[in-house]
């Protein structure tokens, strides 16, 4: 199983390595159940941290597919470390946790974690979790990306509206002739409609 680049969902015929997982435990008799989990489940660690100091760069450094988490109880500082990456270096986060509560729970999942396992952690629970907060993490990120389109069609269309008006008040045509000529203009320039638009409302605004 593999993340596609920058969260986009899986496509199953693009598949071809391995997941590849950052490990974060500072136990060692707990890692090596994670670990043996993870070669069971044929993903491939490639580093193990015994905290979540500095996450952001290890990240952007070993670029793993997956963290995985597993301590005793996630403190303030490791629910800002896995914020602090989730907005700038988005990955899947499979958080096992020894202890817990609703509210730690609740920062967790508002942090970016996609799986959260409360005294859940056992060798054959590894590969499902993680399965779970991949599934989680597209799904999220296709609907992230899924309403940013609609936001953008919504002021693409707003941006044409205001163009045509424009046209219409300068050049003294009707409506449909204003949305032609932008048609044609994108058609010319290799633009969409939308970036067509824009261009004819800042250049009104540099004339007045």
């Amino acid at each position: 199983m593999e993340v596609a680049p920058r969260g986009m969902p899986l496509n199953a015929a693009a598949v071809t390595k391995p997941l590849s997982v950052l490990l974060i435990d500072d136990n060692p008799t707990r890692a090596e159940i994670v670990e043996a989990g993870l070669a069971a489940a044929g993903y491939r660690l490639i580093a193990r941290l015994e905290g979540t100091q500095d996450l952001i760069g290890r990240v952007r450094e070993l670029a793993p597919d997956v963290v995985v988490v597993s301590i005793d109880s996630p403190s303030r500082d490791t629910i800002e470390d896995m914020r602090r990456t989730t907005d700038l270096m988005p990955r899947p986060i499979a958080l096992f946790v020894d202890q817990s509560d609703p509210a730690t729970i609740a920062a967790a999942m508002e942090a970016g974690v996609s799986a959260y396992v409360v005294k859940g952690l056992a060798q054959d629970r590894v590969r499902p979790v993680v399965d779970v907060a991949v599934a989680h993490f597209n799904r999220y990120r296709a609907m992230r990306e899924e309403l940013d389109r609609a936001r953008l069609s919504l002021v693409e269309r707003k941006a044409i509206d205001r163009a045509k008006g424009l046209l219409m008040q300068q050049k003294g045509i009707t409506e449909e002739a204003a949305y032609r000529l932008m048609r044609k203009l994108a058609m010319n320039q290799n633009k969409r409609i939308g970036e067509v638009a824009q261009d004819i409302i800042m250049y009104a605004k540099a004339l007045k």
